[in-house]
């Protein structure tokens, strides 16, 4: 199994999940069509599938022109609200693409409706993986825009800790950077957090992506995976787990630039769907 990493917009990424031998492909949070034509085409792909984490149209606007362009093919999604939408999941379905084996975990917060996809393949030594869109980054979490602490923490503490700590993570945007200063302002003597941060710069340099992560790793460095860190407790003042995953937000909230916060009344009509003229330079301010 092979997962291309493509990177679109102003920060995010879309992959395509590759069965080597037959050459047939599922694409996660296709925002960008065109782009995912040109490269199944190049590569002489058959796209068979399109999983979507959630409907926000960053990760979601370029279903419809695919379904259009590919007759039968298949959209999957936990909420009604994803754009093309064809076939809906439930939390724990589990789907088949020939040798590729996909199970939905549903992770409501970021959005009601988000869904992650563990992924891997029969018969292959390779680690599986799991597209977390907006829900787990590297470093991170997503904002909490339609859930709640609970949930973001039952997400990332029982769902998805509970897969192979080898698993590679693949997430929707690239803010590996943002995360990791925000993480060594939580933890400042954490060693793992200062060489992940050093590597990500270096990655960053040289134009390259710093996905995918593994579930070890993250609980080394993220601090929403590291809440009953003393450090961690004593950064937010909290011994609960979820109050110190509420605090944990709010603070990487407010730690961002003020020029980089969306004003509420923008996200208010970002969410509703009222912003498609200006989408292009706002995406990176509703995910993270």
């Amino acid at each position: 199994m092979k997962v291309k990493v493509i990177s679109i917009l102003e920060d995010n990424y879309m992959y395509l999940v590759i069965e080597e031998q037959s050459k047939q492909a599922i694409a996660v949070d296709p925002a960008v069509p065109h782009r995912l034509l040109e490269i199944v085409k190049r590569e002489d792909l058959s796209l068979i599938a399109v999983l979507t984490t959630h409907y926000h149209w960053d990760h979601a606007r370029g279903n419809a022109a695919l379904v259009k362009e590919i007759p039968g093919l298949k959209v999957y999604g936990a909420d009604d609200r994803i754009e093309g939408l064809t076939d809906k999941v439930t939390d724990s379905q589990e789907l088949k693409f020939n040798s590729i084996n996909v199970k939905c975990l549903f992770t409501p917060c970021h959005t009601s409706g988000d869904m992650c996809y563990y992924v891997w393949e029969d018969e292959c030594t390779d680690a599986p993986a799991v597209f977390t869109g907006d829900t787990l980054f590297i470093g991170g979490c997503g904002r909490f825009c339609e859930g709640t602490a609970e949930q973001m923490h039952h997400n990332l503490t029982k769902v998805l800790a509970s897969l192979p700590q080898e698993t590679k993570v693949f997430c929707g945007h690239e803010n590996t950077i943002k995360n990791l200063k925000f993480a060594m302002l939580v933890e400042p003597e954490n060693e793992k957090v200062k060489e992940m941060l050093s590597w990500a710069r270096a990655r960053d340099d040289d134009d390259k992506p710093t996905v995918p992560s593994t579930l070890r790793e993250e609980f080394d460095y993220n601090p929403f995976l590291r809440l009953s860190e003393k450090a961690v407790q004593k950064f937010t003042g909290k011994t609960d787990p979820v109050d110190v995953m509420r605090v944990l937000r709010k603070e990487k909230d407010k730690f961002k630039k003020p020029k980089d916060r969306l004003p509420p009344n923008a996200m208010l009509a970002l969410q509703w769907g009222l912003l498609m003229s200006s989408k292009d330079n706002l995406s990176s301010t509703i995910k993270e």
